[in-house]
């Protein structure tokens, strides 16, 4: 049976197995998504083929954030031998294009509402840590075994990689000491739809969190307010940290700045070179345009004295003038 007979055979049972399928926005992963355009009611197909996608862990998770009493799709019916999932469709106000007409501070106040409930939701069993040793591993699978490599022109030897691990170790040390919880992981605009009639935290709709892990909260923070993919207000970021300090109190404010700063310094490095993988190994070149955004952001998280073990590394491998995108030359 091909993909698209699995696909009307699931569909069928529902009412949809003629509905017109027509593509929606995708991201850099194997999933697809298509809203369907006849049917008993408005709702989308997420098509997640199960060689190279999981969708029993986006079930796991929408669960755990409905019942903390957060917006995330109504799942119509699911098939997750085939990676299939019919899902609510919540419309066509995604923040991105919300920003394009409204003001910022609602949306993202609104955001950060909602994840200070999603920090101190109850995770479910068996969800993946996102700590020192992952977040390393992420970065090294980005940076140093694509960018480098694309930059140079050859792999770093044992050398640059044990002085990456241990600078990456000292740098990623102090979120042990911040309260672990629930982080989606990519928690930023385009996941994040807007509802403003809805009551709080429900004003935002969350989407594609299949990811989630258990790590600092400080990291899904940084998603939202040094966004990758988009320029965002430069006051933004202080506005944000203080409303999610004013709904979390336990929360240390000088440590969780410093934590702000090394997730920062963490995720935007290891995106800046996420680029570059995406462009050389699945020829997606489109998204080389927000290099230079991501490795401003490092530059400025590098500025804080917690990131200095990360500062220093790059001082003695990679000067500033390197801190892009490499050349568009053949892989």
């Amino acid at each position: 049976m091909t993909r698209s007979e699995q696909i009307r055979a699931f569909l069928r049972p529902h009412g949809f197995g003629t509905a017109e399928l027509a593509p929606l926005a995708q991201d850099a992963s194997f999933r697809r998504y298509w809203r369907l355009l006849e049917g008993p009611h408005c709702a989308v197909l997420m098509d997640a083929p199960p060689a190279q996608e999981d969708t029993r862990p986006f079930l796991a998770i929408r669960a755990a954030l409905a019942n903390a009493g957060l917006l995330v799709p109504h799942v119509f019916a699911a098939d997750t031998s085939l990676g299939l999932l019919l899902l609510q469709d919540l419309g066509d106000d995604l923040f991105p294009a919300v920003l394009a007409r409204h003001p910022a501070e609602p949306l993202f106040d609104a955001a950060t509402d909602a994840l200070a409930v999603l920090g101190r939701a109850q995770p479910p069993d068996g969800l993946p840590n996102w700590g020192a040793a992952e977040m390393t591993a992420a970065t090294a699978a980005t940076f140093l075994d694509w960018w480098w490599p694309a930059m140079f022109g050859a792999p770093p030897g044992p050398p640059v990689r044990a002085a990456f691990t241990a600078a990456m170790a000292e740098l990623l040390a102090p979120l042990q000491a911040q309260p672990a919880g629930l982080v989606h992981r990519d928690y930023w605009a385009g996941n994040l739809f807007w509802l403003p009639r809805n009551p709080t935290p429900c004003r935002v709709a969350i989407i594609d969190f299949q990811d989630a892990a258990i790590g600092a909260p400080a990291y899904d923070l940084v998603s939202l307010v040094q966004d990758a993919r988009r320029d965002l207000p430069d006051d933004l970021a202080d506005r944000q940290i203080a409303r999610l300090l004013a709904a979390r109190p336990e929360l240390d404010r000088p440590s969780f700045e410093a934590a702000f700063a090394i997730c920062a310094a963490q995720r935007h490095l290891r995106v800046a070179a996420l680029w570059v993988r995406l462009a050389r190994r699945d020829a997606k070149p489109g998204y080389l345009v927000h290099g230079p955004r991501c490795w401003r952001l490092l530059d400025r998280a590098l500025r804080h004295p917690a990131t200095a073990p990360l500062r220093s590394f790059l001082d003695q491998h990679v000067p500033p003038a390197l801190r892009r995108n490499p050349d568009q030359r053949a892989a």
